[in-house]
């Protein structure tokens, strides 16, 4: 998917939401498990999944698969990862597919890692650990239309021992004094030269709105995964006003606020209404 389709989704919809499909076969309705006796537990998974897609896809723009919850139950599990996708790609084919995998190797591996998850798995996007360099990015971004997200400021409370670390960066000019930068900001200039807009993303946590501000005038154009808005504390209003641009700009996550927002019979009913509020809210700012 494009650059100019993803925000041609987003004016149509009039929503940037990104629903995370962080599927725990723990947290799965009894009565998804209790459909068909004869399946495995692990087929609940695609089944849970399926109904949550076929109420929140109206407001949705984009699905975030956390590919550890499929990773933990064994074969069994990436297998439904696997039916969760061609299932958005048949049904909904205008949805923007992320895997959220948070990889970051190099060489042969960061090629392997490339196609397991533009060519097997057909997704969009992966989430990407830049920290060893451009080697563990560049192979992911030979693939045409295809996106890396890569981390940058995350929402998690332990993101300042790294991320926000100052750093010395020598001025450009040599009669000016060396200057303190935080290492995401770094991060993110450095990364910018290995891609455009049209092929990387960072992931933005929606707890730090100032930073977001700030991030968004470094980087005007490139869109941001925007995680930690409902459960972790950040609001859709702040993301907005800090990180919005003339094409929208932002994909903004909710998982365990849409997907576990009821775990009766009705819960796909309840994650559409909490995806039609947020998708409501969203749509205000880009009316403006």
């Amino acid at each position: 998917m494009t650059y100019d389709e993803l925000y041609a989704q987003i004016k149509k919809k009039g929503s940037f939401l990104c629903v995370g499909l962080d599927t725990d076969l723990e947290k799965v309705p009894a009565c998804v498990k209790e459909r068909n006796v004869t399946m495995s537990d692990a087929e609940a998974i695609f089944l849970f999944n399926k109904d949550i897609i076929d109420a929140t896809a109206p407001y949705t723009v984009a699905y975030k698969i956390n590919t550890a919850f499929y990773e933990a139950p064994g074969w069994e599990g990436v297998m439904q990862m696997e039916r969760t996708v061609i299932y958005l790609r048949d049904t909904y084919p205008d949805i923007f597919i992320i895997a959220d995998a948070k990889r970051g190797d190099i060489g042969n591996t960061a090629k392997q890692y490339a196609k397991a998850f533009f060519q097997r798995m057909d997704s969009d996007a992966v989430t990407l650990s830049p920290y060893m360099g451009g080697d563990a990015i560049l192979p992911f971004l030979s693939y045409k239309d295809k996106w890396v997200i890569l981390l940058a400021l995350t929402s998690n409370v332990t993101a300042v021992d790294f991320e926000t670390m100052p750093t010395v960066e020598q001025s450009v000019y040599q009669y000016e004094p060396q200057v303190q930068v935080p290492l995401y900001e770094r991060v993110i200039r450095k990364a910018s030269q290995w891609g455009s807009k049209e092929n990387i993303m960072f992931v933005v946590g929606a707890t730090r709105p100032e930073q977001l501000a700030r991030i968004r005038q470094i980087c005007p154009d490139n869109f941001f995964l925007v995680p930690g808005v409902g459960a972790q504390g950040g609001t859709v209003e702040e993301v907005a006003r800090a990180g919005m641009n003339s094409s929208c700009g932002l994909l903004v996550n909710s998982s365990r606020g849409i997907i576990y927002a009821d775990s009766t019979e009705k819960f796909a009913e309840t994650a559409a209404l909490k995806a039609e509020e947020m998708a409501c809210e969203m749509r205000r700012f880009l009316e403006k």
